[in-house]
């Protein structure tokens, strides 16, 4: 992997890769995690990110993954996906330890519906338990099979604030986010003005498939300035920071 914008060009190592991607020592840090083709699909033709993604990007979501207290994540994209187990690694887990983090990231998920794949190693498995934030009014039975898994957090109406949701993830001192979508989240995270930092890989693939962020619901647009460039067979991996 080479950087070919930045502070730090030329070849980087996978730790030169992690460093490329700070955390603020202080304070609440929101970034998204996204992959496009080029033909501006989030996904492949069988609605997996997967599909479009490789080895360079999956080492760069594993650095931004790495030290973030929550992985922020749609109920539709992570029954989609089959999120598997947050875990951290032995080392890493003694440094989060150091730094006042939890041991591993903390699954986070937005859903009205409570449809989620609770047999999946996301929920089964992940070292923390997972955060499942739903309206006022959701379907009892899955209410309850939800509780069995993870902490639930109701909001005061049928409908889910993406920005009470990371003002609930901050009063669990779950400061440093990772939004990994899918669009519909992003959108709402961007329009409550709550991205700080947007991480986006463009992967050398046509798709020819419809899932283009939607970006409708936005006052205006959100201006970013570029940090970096990273690239690998044929991957770019570009940072973005909020321009305030």
């Amino acid at each position: 992997m080479e950087m070919i914008f930045g502070r730090d060009r030329g070849p980087v190592t996978d730790e030169d890769v992690a460093e490329a991607y700070p955390w603020p020592e202080e304070g609440v840090w929101v970034r998204s995690m996204m992959v496009s083709t080029l033909d501006g699909a989030a996904a492949g033709p069988d609605g997996l990110s997967n599909t479009i993604s490789g080895d360079a990007d999956r080492q760069v979501f594993d650095a931004v993954r790495r030290f973030a207290d929550a992985i922020l994540v749609g109920g539709g994209t992570v029954k989609a996906e089959g999120y598997g187990p947050l875990r951290a690694d032995p080392d890493d887990t003694e440094r989060r330890r150091a730094q006042g983090q939890r041991p591993a990231p903390v699954l986070a998920v937005v859903s009205g519906s409570l449809d989620l794949p609770l047999g999946d190693d996301g929920f089964a498995g992940s070292e923390e338990r997972p955060l499942v934030f739903t309206g006022a009014t959701p379907d009892a039975d899955r209410l309850a099979a939800v509780r069995e898994r993870c902490e639930v957090v109701q909001s005061g109406s049928d409908s889910v604030d993406d920005g009470w949701v990371i003002d609930q993830l901050v009063e669990r001192g779950l400061r440093r986010i990772v939004c990994e979508g899918g669009p519909s989240l992003l959108r709402a995270v961007v329009a409550a003005d709550r991205l700080d930092e947007a991480d986006l890989t463009l992967s050398p693939t046509f798709a020819g498939t419809s899932t283009t962020p939607d970006t409708e619901a936005l006052p205006d647009v959100s201006r970013f300035e570029l940090a970096h460039l990273l690239t690998a067979d044929g991957f770019v991996m570009a940072r973005y920071v909020r321009r305030r």
